[in-house]
């Protein structure tokens, strides 16, 4: 058994009677910090405003003085062997804040040559901007949804052959990623800095980002992606701080590169060394490395606002798919099965890409200079069957017939 190292995360519970509260945890440890505020004379500098509230949305905009003597107060609480606030660990978890925008990127460069070389066998395996840039895209931040929410199957239309049909994707995948959950807003017009990082992003969570591959080859060009990943992302209960993983950032492989533009150059790294660990049906199937991801969260969010976009509170921004060397380090379905041509082998049979019923976990945590780990928890869900549609009906029978 790993030791648990002393960080602790972010969350909101549904407790019995009803109340949204935010909770703490570290480890197997859950404490409604909101109970504990609540009965305690008012604190100072506005702490009880944001560790009382309903969930994390005043204490992600009230910034890093704030963050920081939250943190002490947690800490605090933490400190007692035994608390009269406890909650189990089987308490309901609900989405901590409300997402404003979601954005997703493409960091990995392992992932992105791997998709490149399925995708697109004939051209190169990167996009012609891919090293000058973090390539993105704008997500749904109405369909990111909290661990353990059921993901139904999606429909589109999809490319099979010669013939379009409109039917259940075919290619549910999975996609291991990090997110970063935006605090402090900043004016359209003012672009944020690489320096200015910690100013504006609260903490990380772990993300799947699923994906219908079939939908998606069929309409990513040349706009990019729409049906096939605007469905449903998954996110962990708990959100991070930053403040809890100052020991685990590295260099990310950018900064060695001359030619970058100005405002990607970071003076003080953000790359983060975290382990993730993908999981169908109880049994890890691969364990991607995010210290490999060429581009950092910091230049993530300088190249957002670098046009002038604003942050919102609640902004969520994911790494994209996090991918190593290996075929035991890729973070998606795509590549550990090369789109479904060499099927991987689990206990609960082959799989090209999920099927219904499939339960899939993305894990992640940090393993510190002195051993111990900090647990990032996971972001669950379970594949449940497509809705039925009329058209997808009408396809399935034209099909049979031709």
């Amino acid at each position: 058994m790993r030791e648990i190292g002393q960080a602790f995360a972010y969350g909101v519970a549904l407790r019995d009677d009803g109340v949204h509260t935010i909770a703490v945890r570290r480890g197997d440890r859950i404490v409604d910090l909101g109970e504990q505020i609540r009965s305690q004379p008012a604190l100072p500098n506005g702490l009880s405003e944001v560790l009382g509230a309903s969930d994390l949305m005043p204490l992600l905009a009230a910034g890093r003085e704030i963050w920081s003597r939250a943190d002490e107060a947690v800490i605090s609480v933490l400190a007692a062997d035994a608390n009269p606030s406890e909650l189990s660990c089987a308490v309901q978890m609900l989405l901590a804040f409300e997402v404003a925008d979601f954005v997703d990127f493409y960091a990995s460069r392992q992932h992105s040559e791997n998709v490149g070389r399925i995708f697109r066998p004939a051209m190169p395996d990167l996009p012609p901007a891919w090293l000058s840039l973090p390539i993105g895209y704008h997500g749904r931040a109405g369909s990111v949804v909290v661990s353990s929410t059921p993901v139904r199957r999606p429909c589109g239309q999809i490319r099979v052959g010669g013939e379009t049909r409109f039917e259940p994707t075919a290619k549910l995948d999975l996609e291991a990623e990090i997110g970063y959950v935006v605090g402090v807003p900043s004016p359209m017009g003012q672009p944020v800095s690489v320096d200015e990082f910690e100013d504006h992003v609260f903490g990380i969570c772990v993300v799947n980002d699923w994906s219908a591959r079939d939908i998606q080859s069929f309409e990513y060009v040349p706009l990019g992606p729409f049906l096939g990943k605007s469905f449903a992302t998954t996110v962990s209960a708990w959100i991070t701080p930053l403040s809890q993983l100052q020991a685990v950032r590295v260099s990310a492989p950018s900064e060695t590169d001359t030619d970058l533009a100005s405002y990607l150059r970071e003076t003080r790294s953000w790359g983060l060394d975290l382990c993730l660990e993908v999981e169908i049906n109880g049994e890890v199937v691969s364990k991607p490395p995010h210290a490999a991801m060429h581009w950092s969260p910091a230049q993530m969010l300088a190249h957002t606002t670098v046009n002038g976009a604003p942050l919102r509170t609640g902004d969520l921004f994911a790494s994209g798919t996090v991918s190593g060397a290996s075929p035991d380090q890729y973070g998606s379905l795509l590549e550990l099965t090369h789109d479904a041509t060499k099927p991987i082998h689990t206990v609960s049979g082959p799989r090209g890409y999920l099927e219904d019923g499939d339960h899939v976990v993305i894990r992640a945590h940090a393993r510190m200079a002195d051993g111990t780990v900090v647990d990032l928890y996971e972001a669950a869900g379970t594949v449940i069957p497509a809705t039925s549609h009329p058209e997808a009906d009408v396809s399935r029978e034209h099909t049979r017939r031709n």
